[in-house]
């Protein structure tokens, strides 16, 4: 369903639940569609831990490496 936005300011909330009820709502504009209402998906995105696990690989000892300057900074 297309919608001109004047009308969209109207019914804004009978339009929120149609949306809400799956029904595409496209509000226009002089004919030409500007946006779409859609229902906001509330579940958060799961994380995906560990996506760079192997990508890099540390063959140092960092501690060592950098043993000087860690002196020098902290004493």
């Amino acid at each position: 369903m297309q919608v001109n936005l004047h009308d969209a300011k109207t019914h804004l909330s009978r339009y929120v639940d149609q949306a809400l009820d799956g029904e595409e709502v496209v509000i226009a504009r002089a004919g030409k569609a500007l946006v779409r209402l859609v229902p906001v998906d509330d579940t958060p995105r799961q994380r995906e831990l560990g996506f760079l696990r192997g990508a890099a690989v540390l063959d140092c000892d960092l501690k060592q490496a950098f043993q000087h300057d860690i002196e020098a900074m902290f004493g």
